[in-house]
């Protein structure tokens, strides 16, 4: 909450900025400025809500490594560990895996389209995702959980289904 209130300050202060500032720029100038003043308003939010919980995906003698980040959804996530999974590609840019009790989507929603390396859950299907392309298109109900730290190129060059073993790494 203490986050949202911050963004919210940070954007209501830039768009007052932004309203007046110096008249002989553009409107476009104005507007620019202000999505980068939100953008740069975003990534720090998202960089406050990294944890320092990790969690190791193994399969076929290789291992990712997550760094989970701080909200409901992962914290649900965490509790239902260790899981044994089975994970399929999905359009050529994710890896899917159906959860057998959904998480709960409070929070943490993306609204921002999915980057490779992304760890996340999609709430309509109760389904786990790791990407490995980018996806275009946002969606609100898609919720981060994560970001791969090590190991990208093992979940890129899997083919076909493969089940993962899914632990907390203890410090």
């Amino acid at each position: 909450m203490k986050k949202f209130l911050c963004l919210s300050s940070i954007l209501v202060t830039s768009f007052g900025l932004a309203a007046c500032s110096n008249n002989n720029s553009s409107a476009a100038d104005r507007d620019r400025n202000a999505s980068n003043l939100l953008n740069q308003a975003s990534e720090q939010l998202k960089e406050d809500s990294i944890s320092t919980t990790r969690i190791k995906l193994t399969f076929n003698d290789k291992e990712v490594l997550i760094r989970m980040y701080d909200n409901s959804a992962s914290m649900a996530f965490l509790a239902q560990l260790p899981l044994k999974v089975t994970f399929e590609d999905y359009i050529g840019k994710e890896k899917i895996s159906i959860l057998q009790k959904r998480l709960s989507a409070d929070d943490g929603q993306a609204g921002d389209p999915s980057k490779k390396g992304d760890f996340a859950y999609y709430a309509p299907w109760g389904n786990i995702a790791i990407f490995y392309k980018g996806f275009e298109d946002a969606t609100n109900d898609l919720i981060m959980l994560g970001q791969i730290e090590s190991g990208k190129e093992n979940v890129e060059n899997i083919h076909g289904d493969f089940t993962v073993t899914i632990e907390k790494v203890t410090k």
